[in-house]
């Protein structure tokens, strides 16, 4: 079986083990990163399929990291999707000027984060 790869962008540690125990279960290879600079730095080492990108973080924020990842080489690529707890219109619309696929609202589960990744085409 092929893993698709996954990187999952959140300053908690506890919402980067969650995120990673479903994606896990569902057949995904996840690498983390705590904020959007570290986040650059995996897809430099290793562009991955898909990221799951926290908003509010320190150093590089969610939006930053997004901006960022798409002006690279191969940045166009991964499908992005937004996990935060900002849920007003300017912030979805916001993320999906700047290239994001989908959103999802903490707190989430597997089922929401499946329905999610249908969606988009990841699952």
């Amino acid at each position: 079986m092929v893993h698709k790869s996954c990187l999952v962008v959140d300053d908690s540690r506890v919402i980067r083990k969650v995120a990673r125990r479903m994606l896990e279960e569902i057949g995904f290879a996840v690498d983390e990163a705590g904020d959007g600079k570290e986040a650059l730095d995996r897809c430099a080492q290793a562009m991955p399929q898909f990221i799951l990108l926290d908003w509010n973080m320190p150093v590089m924020n969610g939006l930053e990291f997004l901006k960022a990842l798409r002006q690279r080489p191969g940045g166009e690529a991964p499908v992005v999707v937004f996990c935060t707890t900002e849920n007003d219109i300017e912030h979805i619309q916001a993320a999906l000027e700047a290239g994001a696929s989908e959103y999802i609202m903490k707190p989430f589960d597997r089922e929401i984060l499946e329905a999610k990744l249908a969606s988009v085409g990841v699952l």
